[in-house]
């Protein structure tokens, strides 16, 4: 970046917690394609989240800028956050009998070797390099989060489908922090990219890349659950036909809102604080249950 840095709301990690006792399996009811798509979330987070920190760590040296170092770390709390939780959940499926084990190894392949600190297979490009696609990586997948975030804010399809609230809190507590945060991971890769004058093909290259792995993990993720559901017991299969008549219902986004969200990111003036409602996800958090309950606590024991 060759301008400062300007942060215009601060980020910073909520310790929220959540009770799954009560969370069925079909927490959706009667509509298990729709939950798994969204249930695919937990599967994907635990890893990916936890190596967006990694990342981030490792190009924290290169951070000039005290605003924009400030809102990384706590970005970073976020993160953090977000991983731990949903893993949780990973935890509660397994315990009524659907376990993604299978599925999640392959994913720390990923993220760990493929996508590691080191470049993979002997690829012939530098560190610093490898750094900077990596962080062209977080930033397109930011993209969607960020999208998705918007969504979960603003159905109302979906509390028309009496999901279990616990649920329907994380998805709209991860939500709002995500369109909080929509911004942290794009000017972090533009910052630490400098005047490289190819710091716009390699974000391009690193949607390019993002955006179809994405879906593909997403199609397989689904797939996985409705195949391992102890509830379904192979009756059901994941199929467009079904997911399209979950995004009629209004339970999952439109392929129309997750596509436009490509040719947005690759306009050369592109900022994602162009995202979603920053008051919208600000207002939410201030009404959810469990970031409710963690500001309690942390008001409870500044007192105490």
């Amino acid at each position: 970046m060759s301008h400062a840095y300007r942060s215009s709301h601060p980020i910073m990690p909520r310790r929220v917690s959540f009770d799954w006792e009560a969370t069925p399996l079909h927490w959706i009811p009667d509509e298990p394609t729709a939950t798994h798509v969204i249930n695919v979330l937990h599967l994907l987070l635990p890893a990916g989240e936890r190596w967006f920190v990694k990342v981030f760590k490792e190009a924290l040296p290169l951070v000039r800028d005290e605003a924009l170092l400030k809102d990384v770390k706590g970005f970073m709390g976020q993160e953090a956050t977000h991983s731990v939780q949903h893993a949780y959940v990973l935890d509660h499926l397994a315990a009524q009998g659907l376990d993604a084990t299978a599925y999640t190894r392959r994913l720390d392949f990923l993220f760990d070797v493929l996508l590691g600190e080191k470049p993979p297979l002997g690829l012939p490009v530098t560190e610093r390099e490898w750094l900077r696609f990596r962080l062209s990586v977080i930033a397109a997948v930011e993209q969607f989060t960020a999208v998705l975030g918007h969504w979960v804010l603003e159905t109302d399809d979906l509390d028309r489908a009496a999901p279990d609230p616990v649920m329907l809190d994380l998805l709209r507590w991860h939500g709002a922090e995500e369109v909080e945060h929509r911004a942290v991971a794009f000017d972090m890769y533009e910052h630490c990219g400098g005047e490289d004058p190819g710091r716009y093909a390699r974000r391009a290259l690193g949607m390019a890349i993002t955006a179809p792995v994405l879906f593909y993990l997403w199609g397989w993720g689904a797939r996985y659950l409705i195949r391992h559901d102890p509830q379904l017991a192979g009756r059901t299969r994941y199929s467009l036909r079904e997911h399209n008549k979950a995004v009629a219902k209004g339970l999952l986004p439109t392929w129309r809102e997750l596509g436009s969200a490509v040719p947005r990111y690759l306009r050369r003036s592109y900022h994602p604080s162009q995202e979603g409602s920053l008051r919208k996800a600000v207002d939410y958090l201030s009404t959810s249950p469990a970031a409710r309950a963690a500001a309690g606590a942390i008001g409870r024991a500044a007192i105490s």
